[in-house]
């Protein structure tokens, strides 16, 4: 499956976005209902999944550049 290049790029920030949604909705419901709690937990996962997609790539494309090659978003098919 091939993602556009804006989605592609967006993804790790909407699920850095519905982590925050999620984690506000879990403050907001408070301690005393348990799904509060499990949106709490998700929205933490959903942030952490986040920023380990953006660290990643970012090493990535960081250890790519110094092997002399440095055009990792244009496939071969695009041409």
């Amino acid at each position: 499956m091939h993602l556009s290049r804006p989605m592609y790029e967006g993804l790790p920030w909407l699920y850095i976005g519905a982590g925050l949604a999620a984690l506000a909705v879990s403050y907001l419901l408070g301690d005393t209902r348990a799904v509060g709690l499990i949106a709490g937990l998700m929205g933490l996962a959903a942030v952490v999944g986040g920023v380990v997609v953006l660290l990643r790539r970012r090493d990535y494309r960081e250890l790519r550049s110094q092997y002399g090659q440095p055009d990792l978003t244009r496939r071969r098919d695009q041409d």
